[in-house]
């Protein structure tokens, strides 16, 4: 029988690392008539319908201006095969860089928003700022998507997620278990 003797104590600056909040995104704005894209690994879907989404941007990065005066964006769904230019991004400013360029990313015109979508993608979802309430305190934005696209010629995207220290994981099988969600089933 384990007990709590048996279990390793974690500091908590690390939790993040134990609790890993969703795929590794991008994104996207245009302030001023420039478009950015920034990688962010601090996001969350917040309900169902109609859908939020919280994402973690700050004022250290160089997007959070362009969100704060556009209150629009575009997350931007990168699969594995985009690792290395998803860290690349991250560790680049829009202040600086025109990554869009600097990447080889094909910026496409959204329907509902300013900034672009990234073309590269397997999901793009435009959005709204919803609600900036919990910004000042806490630099997460509460996002409205107002259209959402895939690329059809990425069936099953293998998504990336950040482990908090430089290290990724890759969405793996798939356990279908539909049939087990009987509370549930509206949301199938």
């Amino acid at each position: 029988m384990i007990t709590v003797r048996d279990l390793q104590t974690r500091p908590l600056d690390q939790v993040h690392r134990l609790i890993e909040p969703g795929p590794v995104i991008l994104i996207t704005t245009r302030h001023r008539g420039v478009p950015n894209v920034m990688t962010n690994g601090f996001n969350m879907m917040v309900r169902h319908e109609p859908a939020l989404i919280g994402c973690t941007v700050g004022p250290w990065d160089h997007s959070y201006r362009a969100l704060v005066e556009t209150g629009e964006c575009v997350i931007s769904v990168p699969t594995a095969e985009m690792a290395r230019t998803v860290v690349d991004i991250g560790n680049s400013s829009g202040a600086d860089t025109d990554k869009f360029q600097e990447f080889g990313l094909t910026a496409l015109a959204g329907e509902k928003v300013q900034a672009p979508l990234v073309g590269e993608c397997y999901a793009n979802i435009e959005c709204r700022v919803a609600d900036a309430g919990l910004v000042a305190a806490y630099h997460l934005f509460l996002l409205e998507p107002v259209r959402a696209w895939t690329d059809p010629s990425q069936p099953q995207p293998r998504l990336l997620h950040h482990r908090g220290d430089g290290t990724f994981s890759v969405d793996g099988e798939v356990i279908d278990l539909k049939y087990r969600m009987t509370k549930w089933q509206y949301l199938l």
